[in-house]
């Protein structure tokens, strides 16, 4: 932590030499945001610093102990009365500077990743929160956040494993530090000083039990090279392209209704599959037994669920939304009059506050030929 915050300290004071506008004040508060941003890096990847010398696994390789590791968690799910999980879902939640948007989104275009060509990958997308506008228009506006939403972030990075042990294996191999600068010192300290210079904040991760996952082979799958997408203009100034919509419901649930709310999901009739433009869907569960910074504990103002349904865009969204599929699925199938007098009365609620919507535009989409 010393050698990267002195590291910090130096190339941050030279580069502010050559600003006459920028304060010494500014260049300690970039230095210890650089520093947190570092913590969070390492901790994240449960890695050394870059060149040191490391006996972890391979990015492309998982041990056999960890898959049996994986299938002794899913036994203890059960014999809780949870569901196993069907995938393993990582993200990272970032707060963005106001301006900053397109030069970030750049930073994740053009970096260097394989993360495609890795064992156990499914799909990956970069996630900008939007606001929907009620006009008519089916326009998007984006959603900069508040300060006091920005545990969630104004953009989430979302990655879909097959296994917990796949992501593992990716976070402590070398695909992980060369998609995060870390082939070298240098390299390293200049993602960090930029990140400083771009975000609010360290990123925060959050991990997820991926649930009663649906999906649909894609109807066309971007572009990639050696495990990242190509053939995309990331100039940071202009915003890249939304190439999918996601809506989200936060859910508040308490451990001890983790059983009933799952069993409810479970059980209820769903077509999402065949509506016009759905991608992909997934009851995510948090993972409160992941490490690293950020993660751990979680406090009662985060979701203890969230529901998450992938479109093809909007417009497939407000036609599901507006259709006999979304009437069915949550009881209120207008034309049915006769049914819904013979309906009992809806089960009491086991949150401890009202869900709460959340909406994205997912760009860089990565997909493998079968879907998420």
């Amino acid at each position: 932590a010393f050698l990267l915050s002195s590291l910090a300290l130096h190339c941050v004071l030279k580069s502010c030499s050559t600003r006459s506008h920028c304060s010494m004040r500014s260049c300690l508060l970039v230095t210890a945001l650089v520093s947190s941003l570092a913590g969070t890096a390492l901790c994240f990847s449960g890695s050394t610093l870059p060149n040191q010398r490391t006996t972890s696994l391979s990015s492309s390789s998982v041990s056999v102990s960890s898959v049996v590791k994986d299938d002794d968690v899913q036994l203890e799910l059960t014999e809780k009365g949870l569901l196993k999980r069907d995938r393993y879902v990582a993200t990272n939640r970032f707060a963005v500077r106001a301006g900053k948007e397109a030069k970030f989104e750049a930073r994740w275009a053009n970096r260097q990743s394989r993360l495609a060509t890795l064992d156990g990958f499914r799909y990956f997308h970069l996630m900008r929160r939007v606001t929907l506008n009620d006009d008519g228009s089916g326009i998007n506006t984006y959603q900069p956040g508040e300060a006091k939403e920005e545990k969630m972030g104004n953009y989430v990075s979302f990655t879909i494993w097959e296994r917990k042990s796949d992501f593992s294996a990716w976070r402590t191999g070398d695909a992980f530090k060369e998609a995060h600068g870390g082939t070298s010192i240098g390299a390293f300290m200049s993602t960090m000083i930029n990140s400083a210079l771009v975000l609010k904040g360290p990123p925060r991760p959050a991990f997820y039990d991926g649930l009663l996952m649906q999906s649909v082979p894609p109807t066309s799958i971007p572009e990639t090279e050696n495990g990242w997408r190509t053939n995309l203009v990331a100039d940071g100034v202009t915003n890249l392209p939304a190439e999918c919509f996601v809506a989200c419901n936060q859910f508040f649930v308490p451990t001890e209704n983790g059983p009933a709310f799952e069993k409810r999901w479970a059980d209820r009739e769903s077509k999402l599959a065949e509506c016009e433009g759905f991608v992909a869907f997934g009851m995510m569960r948090r993972d409160g037994t992941a490490k690293g910074h950020g993660t751990s504990p979680m406090g009662m103002d985060e979701p203890t669920y969230m529901s998450t349904t992938i479109w093809s865009d909007r417009a497939a969204f407000e036609s599901w939304k507006n259709g006999n599929a979304f009437r069915q699925s949550h009881g209120t199938n207008k034309d049915d009059d006769a049914a819904k007098e013979k309906k009992p009365a809806a089960p009491a609620p086991l949150w401890s506050k009202p869900p709460s919507p959340i909406f994205y535009e997912g760009t860089l989409v990565i997909t493998k030929e079968e879907g998420p």
